[in-house]
């Protein structure tokens, strides 16, 4: 099994990291804007990016300010049955720490390391999101 894993550095509280994570605000603003998000475990979010591209995440757990995963139900299929998590550290002078990973991939493909490239620009627009208001949602970004 393959697995993805960043890190990243946010300069801000914790509680705003994670409620950029967890509402459709927030990943409206981080990672696309063709979206529905619910609060909860066990709910199933939707998350598009144009010409019939959806992912369906399920909630398999949330502990506030320190853990988010999801499982993929529905997307390409060397998406589905992995599983992405957050897990949230807060440090000094109000940093927050993000590990982002992407687990259970059945092998190293190409749809992989391409995966890998965007979930660190995900990292990114969501480091932007919080401290600047501004992320780089899908829609706006170039390929």
């Amino acid at each position: 099994m393959e697995k993805i894993e960043h890190i990243n550095y946010i300069n801000a509280p914790i509680g705003k990291v994670y409620e950029a994570l967890t509402t459709q605000a927030g990943l409206g603003g981080v990672w696309t804007t063709e979206l529905t998000v619910h609060s909860g475990v066990g709910v199933i979010n939707e998350f598009g990016f144009g010409s019939d591209d959806i992912v369906k995440m399920k909630v398999v757990e949330l502990v506030e300010n320190k853990r988010i995963e999801w499982l993929c139900t529905d997307s390409d299929p060397e998406w589905v049955a992995t599983g992405v998590s957050f897990d949230l550290t807060e440090r000094k002078n109000g940093v927050t720490a993000v590990v982002l990973k992407h687990f259970d991939w059945r092998e190293l493909t190409e749809f992989y390391q391409w995966c890998n490239y965007n979930w660190a620009m995900f990292l990114l627009s969501l480091k932007h999101y919080v401290e600047d208001g501004k992320g780089t949602p899908y829609q706006e970004r170039k390929f």
